[in-house]
């Protein structure tokens, strides 16, 4: 079996780079609306548009430049098209990042607190465009390339631009159904997402993708206001 390492991590670094990948997860996940320009886009897209509704186990693996192993973990997530998403680390260390598309939850229930904040599309462009539905110029972002056999379907996304913080993002997919993403940060570490026990386009409630904080943990609030620019 593969070994953790995380003895020698503080719990507030594990933490963030869990947060880090998770919402990495959602952005990569919403490539469903991208606009088709050429075969392989047209084959990703009709996959991932047919995916309203999204329950899973999936197995995580962190690994460092050097190869060590930084991180496993078993998760649950569950996502709802357009702005649902849900992802619960089991263990080895609790944590739930949960949001509805305005507001992000990060719930860690060993700190005994949940830091609430705007779901803020602008922190990476791709998050921007794919958040607001801005896809047409994901292959001026991306070259992708399209490798298949006869079980697996696998797409690898290159970055276009030298200050990505990717190598590459591969995406497969078994029949019609997600298996696995993987990516490749240019510092070296790699995260690799593997899905089983899948439900696909079954009903979920709106209130699985909002969280009542416990009344007993510190909630820490940076929910900006919106400030009203309407003059009269």
């Amino acid at each position: 079996m593969l070994r953790h390492h995380l003895a020698n991590k503080p719990i507030a670094e594990v933490h963030k780079s869990m947060s880090r990948v998770a919402v990495s997860f959602f952005i990569v996940f919403n490539l469903s609306s991208v606009i088709a320009q050429n075969n392989a886009v047209d084959e990703l897209d009709g996959l991932l548009k047919g995916i309203e509704s999204l329950s899973a186990e999936v197995s995580q693996l962190i690994v460092e430049s050097d190869g060590g192993i930084l991180e496993e973990s078993n998760i649950q997530m569950h996502l709802k098209k357009p702005d649902g998403f849900y992802w619960e680390t089991v263990d080895p260390f609790p944590e739930l990042i949960v949001t509805n598309g305005v507001l992000l939850w990060n719930y860690q229930p060993d700190l005994e607190q949940v830091v609430i904040e705007n779901w803020d599309n602008s922190e990476s462009e791709l998050a921007a465009q794919l958040l607001n539905g801005r896809t047409e110029n994901l292959t001026d972002e991306y070259t992708i390339e399209l490798i298949a056999d006869s079980d697996i379907t696998e797409f690898e996304l290159t970055p276009v631009a030298l200050d990505s913080i990717y190598d590459q993002i591969t995406i497969s997919f078994i029949a019609t159904n997600l298996d696995m993403i993987h990516l490749d940060n240019k510092n070296g570490e790699q995260t690799v997402w593997q899905f089983k026990n899948m439900q696909k386009n079954h009903p979920l409630a709106d209130s699985l993708f909002e969280f009542e904080p416990p009344t007993d943990i510190e909630i820490i609030n940076n929910v900006r206001k919106i400030q009203n620019t309407t003059t009269n």
